[in-house]
């Protein structure tokens, strides 16, 4: 849809980014973090018109900013993990309707977080065999603009299990392992998270 509900086009979608980091290596490279900052600023988006939601409307401008943190590491020969942490100030900061005005963007919580941890057995007759275990974490966000309805929280657990064989690698992945149930945003639609999946994989390498 090129046109709003007045029948009139919309602008071009413009966008400025500014990003800075740290990244440090620590006990003999097996630990490493990287700490971000970010600025980024989009003008003429469109999001639904709340007078009508077979339309949309062009907001003046949307914020986002906020840290990033990631943790890349090796506790022990074949033990890794992997842990992000997100804080993200996303809103409206210009708009054509000033009830919208510092709204949060729907969909984005202020904080979130994972953690993945995976072993793979090194030697004895379990060499190849590996396992792994991760969490995943959004806060609470708002489902929609305007501000009027809070998606909750969440916190869902993954798994897998693998083997290893020269260059063959079979896996099975466990996604919502506990069956928790929470919501997703998409577009304009918010709709139950898929339950307990169970995916199965067999990959070679050349």
């Amino acid at each position: 849809m090129t046109r709003n509900r007045n029948d009139e086009p919309f602008k071009l979608e413009t966008a400025e980014q500014f990003e800075v980091g740290i990244k440090q290596e620590s006990f003999n490279k097996r630990l490493s973090a990287i700490l971000a900052y970010f600025d980024i600023t989009n003008k003429n988006l469109l999001t639904t018109d709340p007078v009508d939601d077979n339309f949309s409307i062009q907001t003046g401008e949307q914020k986002g900013r906020g840290i990033e943190l990631d943790l890349v590491g090796e506790i022990l020969p074949g033990w890794k993990f992997i842990g992000t942490y997100a804080y993200t100030d996303a809103y409206i900061s210009q708009d054509n309707d000033s009830s919208l005005l510092n709204d949060r963007l729907g969909g984005v919580p202020y904080n979130s977080a994972s953690l993945w941890t995976t072993y793979e057995f090194q030697r004895g007759n379990l060499q190849g065999f590996g396992l792994g275990l991760g969490f995943v974490y959004a806060g609470e966000r708002e489902a929609s603009l305007p501000n009027n309805m809070k998606i909750p929280s969440f916190i869902r657990t993954d798994a897998s299990i693998s083997y290893k064989r020269h260059n063959w690698l079979a896996a099975i992945n466990f996604k919502n392992l506990l069956d928790t149930k929470y919501y997703e945003r998409q577009s304009f639609y918010i709709f139950p998270a898929a339950p307990l999946t169970v995916l199965g994989t067999v990959s070679f390498e050349f």
